[in-house]
Order: structure tokens, then C-alpha cells, then sequence
């Protein structure tokens, strides 16, 4: 989230001396840009343990997805907001989502479609949307104007509260099918063997329960979220074609005026 717009303190940037000019710094030694760097390294870590230690790919993977509210937080607090930084962020977002989701679809064959098409979605909602956001002048495909976008849209980017928990809950839901999917854990898939040695959890115990309990909330909101990611994609596709009208008819006024 490093690329919310800077409302706190405001400090000299990491790494540079006092009075040095905007033209000199390294943009990408900057604080939320170093630990987006850090958030890809995790979830390289989170893939390579995929399929064989779950506890160490799930722990690697959550620590990866949580450093992206700090990154926002230090986007804001030392003054360090960026293009290159909103774009490193929503693009390691959109990769550790699909390379999970990929890793499940192996995992879980009849599942496949499903899973494909969340895929698609997400690249394709933000992709737009930080496109369109880009297009028009904005710093981040998080600012959104009120005259194109959906009140939801708006409500979801403007309210950071809101914004976590979300994304949080979201990715809990992936997290949770991983885990139950898990060879032993009662969920099938892929990685072989079987019984409850192997597994996660066993499947009937109280922590099965529990994770279950826990990824049936988490999944309403997964649902919610691509609810708004079909929104956004909509939206965006409005504003995108609301820039064409406008530079097509500039651009026959300026033929008429010849």
C-alpha cells in the first residue's frame, strides 16, 4: 500500500542528506519500496515451500501480505509516496494472489475453472484500474474520483480500516484452503500421501473446526472482494472510454478549427 497519499509527518527521506534535491534521490531506496522489495523476497521464500512444508510457505506467505499495510504506513510517514512504489505494490499483490491460486488449481484439478477465473479477474480489475487511475493524473489506482466511480469502490480505497480488513480477510480465505486442502487434512490434493500424520490438521478435530470456521468467514468476505473487483473493473472501463471521448472530441475541434 505504499502508494496512499502522504497525510502524516513529514521527514527527510531515507538515505539522503538534509537539502538535497527531489532530482537526486533514489526512488528506489525508499523505505516502503525496500520493504516491498522484502514482501517479494518472502513470497519467493512462501512458493518454494509450497509443496512441501506448509506451515513454513503459509507463515512466509502471511508475513508477506501483512508488510503491505507497513508499506503504506511508511509511504505516508516519511513523505515517500511514489508512482514506482504503487505500481511495486499492486503488482506484488496481483502475484503472490495468483501464484497461490495456481498453486491450488494444480492442486485441486476439479477446482480449476474456478480458480482460473479469480486469476483473471484480479490481473485484469487492476490492471485496468491502475491504468485508468494513471491515465488520468491520479498518484495511485487507490484515488478514486467520486463522479466515475462506484460509492463501494470509493468507500473500499478511502477507508483504510476498511481497505485491511478486506484484503486481510481475503487472502485468510486462500491461506484456509490451502491449509485444509493439505493432503491429511481432509481436503485432498495434490504433494501424496495421506492420514492425519501428514496433514495440517486432522480433519474432525477442534483446530479443523476451528480453520474451517474461520475460512467460511473469511470466504464470505473473499466473496465480497470479487464483487468489487467486478465493480472496479467496470469502472474503470467507463473512465478509460470517458478519456477517449474527451481527447477525440479535442481532437475534431482542433480539425475544425483548421
Amino acid at each position: 500500500m505504499a502508494s496512499s497519499s502522504p497525510t502524516a509527518r513529514r521527514v527527510p527521506p531515507a538515505g539522503g542528506a538534509r537539502g538535497r534535491s527531489s532530482s537526486d534521490e533514489n526512488i528506489y531506496l525508499f523505505i516502503p519500496n525496500l520493504i516491498g522489495y522484502a514482501r517479494i523476497l518472502l513470497a519467493v521464500v512462501a512458493f518454494a515451500y509450497l509443496p512441501t512444508n506448509p506451515w513454513i510457505a503459509m507463515a512466509s506467505y502471511s508475513a508477506s501480505a501483512l508488510l503491505d499495510a507497513l508499506d503504506g504506513h511508511a509511504a505516508r510517514y516519511f513523505d515517500q509516496s511514489t508512482k514506482f512504489g504503487a505500481v511495486l505494490d499492486m503488482v506484488t499483490d496481483r502475484s503472490t494472489t495468483a501464484c497461490l491460486l495456481v498453486h491450488l488449481a494444480a492442486a485441486h484439478p476439479s477446482y480449476a475453472p474456478l480458480l482460473q477465473f479469480l486469476v483473471a479477474l484480479d490481473l485484469s480489475s487492476h490492471y485496468l484500474q491502475m491504468y485508468a487511475s494513471l491515465t488520468t493524473g491520479a498518484d495511485s489506482h487507490k484515488h478514486v474520483s467520486a463522479d466515475r466511480y462506484h460509492w463501494l469502490v470509493r468507500y473500499y480505497y478511502t477507508d483504510r480500516r476498511v481497505l485491511f480488513v478486506v484484503c486481510a480477510l481475503d487472502q485468510l480465505a486462500y491461506v484456509v484452503a490451502y491449509l485444509l486442502g493439505w493432503p491429511g487434512s481432509g481436503g485432498g490434493g495434490g504433494g501424496g500421501g495421506s492420514g492425519a500424520a501428514v496433514g495440517v490438521v486432522a480433519r474432525g478435530s477442534v483446530a479443523w473446526s476451528v480453520l474451517a470456521a474461520v475460512g467460511a468467514v473469511a470466504g464470505v468476505v473473499c466473496v465480497f472482494k470479487q464483487v468489487l473487483n467486478v465493480v472496479q473493473l467496470v469502472n474503470a472501463c467507463q473512465s478509460l472510454a470517458a478519456v477517449d471521448r474527451l481527447a477525440r472530441a479535442k481532437g475534431k475541434g482542433k480539425e475544425k478549427m483548421r
